[in-house]
């Protein structure tokens, strides 16, 4: 898939073809791991904190459950129990919320590879907490869809902004009209835009100290004719 992605998207958006030209090789990955609803269980998990403390709950997780939990361990266990291994009150009913959904038929959760991208959608967001952005990231990284266009994403939305030099951060319709000659290799497209995200902060050079005092024109002077700089309030 990805060299002809790379090929078509080259073609299609010299602006992207610059991108790609800085990032180099795709390494646009699935993750392959686990069943779908494991894949879910983690984006719930994993919502709103660092990596390293989401890994950290996640693998707590798994060890409380000896392994992957099931739906039915899932609906069934304490609340306590998940609490005391770090999971939110909040995402404790997010997580059950799709366990019970899983087991009343409602998400058809190990057939979702079977249903078209909306479908998808619809019926991941059925479950709380799951939310668009997480049935996009499902999509592209577990599903491996080659076209979707995470609209709510802030990076994607931030990278375009910086790339194709907009004054403010695209909505919907305009992130739309940019990617619609990426189509149908759109989801390799966002991955370059997320690494071109990444090599800006590299490339960023470092902040000033926080308690540093900035050195003015006038007291450079002062101090080239052997008078003290004013301390500056």
């Amino acid at each position: 898939m990805h060299r002809k992605a790379i090929a078509h998207l080259r073609r299609a958006d010299p602006v992207l073809a610059s991108i790609i030209d800085r990032v180099g090789p795709c390494r646009f990955q699935l993750r392959t791991e686990g069943t779908h609803f494991d894949a879910v269980v983690r984006s719930i998990i994993y919502q709103q904190l660092s990596g390293s403390a989401a890994s950290t709950i996640h693998s707590r997780v798994l060890t409380l459950f000896g392994g992957s939990p099931h739906p039915a361990q899932l609906a069934t266990v304490d609340d306590t129990a998940l609490r005391s291994v770090g999971v939110s009150r909040q995402k404790i009913a997010y997580l059950k919320d799709l366990a019970a959904r899983v087991l009343a038929d409602e998400v058809p959760i190990e057939r979702l590879h079977e249903l078209e991208d909306a479908a998808v959608i619809d019926a991941l967001t059925r479950v709380k907490g799951v939310g668009t952005w997480t049935a996009h990231m499902f999509l592209m990284f577990r599903l491996g869809r080659a076209d979707v266009l995470p609209t709510g994403d802030l990076g994607i939305r931030k990278a375009m902004q910086r790339a194709y030099r907009m004054r403010r951060p695209p909505d919907e319709r305009r992130m739309q009209r940019v990617a619609a000659c990426w189509s149908p290799y759109t989801s390799v497209a966002c991955w370059y835009l997320w690494r071109s995200l990444e090599q800006s902060a590299a490339a960023a050079p470092p902040k000033r100290q926080g308690n540093a005092t900035p050195t003015t024109r006038s007291s450079r002077t002062r101090a080239r004719n052997g008078r003290r700089p004013r301390r500056t309030r």
